[in-house]
């Protein structure tokens, strides 16, 4: 049983006692495909699609600490006739490296105030109005040996969705979220 729980966790008791349980996550989609998520609070389904991703050394007046910002574009859909929030500003979005470092969304100052006009604001906006979709960015400060890697998202349940992410600007929106962050 113990072999079984350990499995679905990312970290378990090393013999000392201590854990750091994190949610697991589950097959890596790709950009574009779509995660039926669950709200904060168990509460609603949202969609979420990562649909690009762009490394810059800038975004606007704000430089990057570590070196470069790695901006994510998604949609947050809901097709319900309540509202459902996100867990989109409760760091429900992390980066891990390909060597399997996670890095939370707005890991920085810079990352926190990355907001490319067209992208609704960027931060991840978490309230999602009935039968609408939202577009909007997240952002994290990583180094240049830290591109690629898998984007996750973890809902309101604590269940982990995640996404390949190439190691070059990519998506149907790269070329404008781009000049959006100049």
């Amino acid at each position: 049983m113990f072999a079984a729980t350990c499995l679905s966790l990312a970290a378990c008791s090393g013999g000392d006692g201590t854990s750091d349980p994190q949610p697991s996550p589950r097959t890596a989609l790709s950009l574009g495909q779509t995660a039926d998520t669950t709200g904060t609070d168990g509460k609603g389904t949202a969609q979420i699609t990562p649909e690009t991703v762009v490394y810059a050394d800038k975004a606007g007046a704000d430089a990057p600490e570590r070196g470069l910002f790695a901006v994510v574009t998604f949609k947050a859909g809901n097709r319900a006739e309540e509202s459902v929030t996100t867990t989109a500003d409760q760091g429900g979005f992390r980066w891990q490296t390909l060597d399997g470092k996670t890095i939370r969304a707005g890991n920085s100052k810079g990352a926190r105030s990355v907001a490319p006009v067209g992208f609704d604001d960027g931060g991840g906006k978490p309230a999602v109005r009935a039968n609408t979709f939202r577009v909007n960015t997240v952002a994290f400060d990583i180094t240049s040996t830290e591109k690629g890697g898998t984007l996750v998202y973890v809902d309101g349940d604590g269940v982990a969705f995640s996404w390949k992410v190439p190691s070059t600007d990519s998506g149907p929106t790269a070329q404008a979220l781009k000049s959006a962050l100049e």
